[in-house]
């Protein structure tokens, strides 16, 4: 794999993965190697049954600052640019496909600027924290583009049509404040305490009940999709295959000798 994306685990509790964006230089901007490399990436994730909580950063400064600008600049005289970023595009929706799709969750790990595709990578996460320096922004419009990545999908479902639309449209820069105030963001902390709030997390959630929360992770990404009577069905066929688990063994046990339960996933 490409060494523009890092995947780590944590030495003390292996069931926690990272995978950090690594173009510091360039405040992760994202290149086409980059692009390929986070799918791959998040693909292998996915399908490893060892996981049980993932966590995405950016080297350096940034989280991730979109697409590779000064690509698209090198190449706006191209006749085959626009039929290029076709395939780019699809690879990276299949990571963030994969992202959604992890039967784990993801946590976003946001310091520094977070723009274009950056912004529509946090937004896929189950959750987000941040450091009071974050910077948000769509970004593209700066630039002449729609979006992609999944922020047209993803913003409106978690801040209404009308604000995903003035985000995007006016692509105005938000501080950290205003993005947790909009529903953006799940928290945000100092950024010294960054790093070690994201972790305090991961560890409660890699000690969670892994099977509940993947069914969970399916049910939310229909919820806007599927009719009432049909989503109510499958939310009691997904608590019965819960209620066939272990960890519902010994979390109704646990709960019943008044002691916390210890989740195997």
């Amino acid at each position: 794999m490409s060494n523009t994306i890092l995947i780590s685990r944590d030495a003390a509790n292996p069931a926690i993965a990272t995978l950090t964006f690594n173009r510091p230089e360039v405040f992760n901007a994202m290149s086409a190697e980059l692009i390929h490399a986070f799918r791959e990436a998040a693909l292998q994730l996915r399908d490893d049954a060892t996981v049980r909580c993932l966590i995405l950063r950016g080297a350096g400064k940034a989280f991730l600052a979109g697409g590779d600008v000064t690509m698209f600049h090198r190449r706006k005289d191209d006749p085959t640019l626009a039929d290029e970023v076709i395939p780019l595009g699809d690879a990276m929706h299949e990571g963030i496909i994969a992202l959604r799709e992890a039967p784990f969750p993801v946590i976003a790990q946001i310091q520094g600027a977070v723009a274009g595709a950056g912004l529509s990578i946090a937004l896929s996460c189950d959750f987000a924290i941040c450091s009071e320096a974050a910077t948000f922004s769509s970004a593209y419009t700066r630039i002449g583009l729609s979006p992609d990545g999944g922020s047209t999908f993803f913003l409106p479902r978690l801040v209404g049509v009308k604000v995903a639309a003035e985000l995007i449209m006016l692509s105005e820069t938000l501080s950290a404040t205003r993005a947790r105030e909009i529903g953006i963001v799940n928290r945000v902390v100092a950024a010294d305490q960054l790093e070690a709030e994201v972790a305090t997390l991961a560890t409660k959630l890699a000690a969670g009940p892994t099977q509940a929360f993947a069914q969970t992770k399916r049910l939310l990404n229909q919820t806007f999709e599927t009719p009432m009577r049909a989503h109510l069905d499958d939310e009691i066929r997904r608590f019965a295959a819960c209620a066939a688990t272990e960890d519902f063994k010994e979390g109704v046990t646990a709960f019943v000798e008044k002691r916390k339960p210890i989740f195997k996933g």
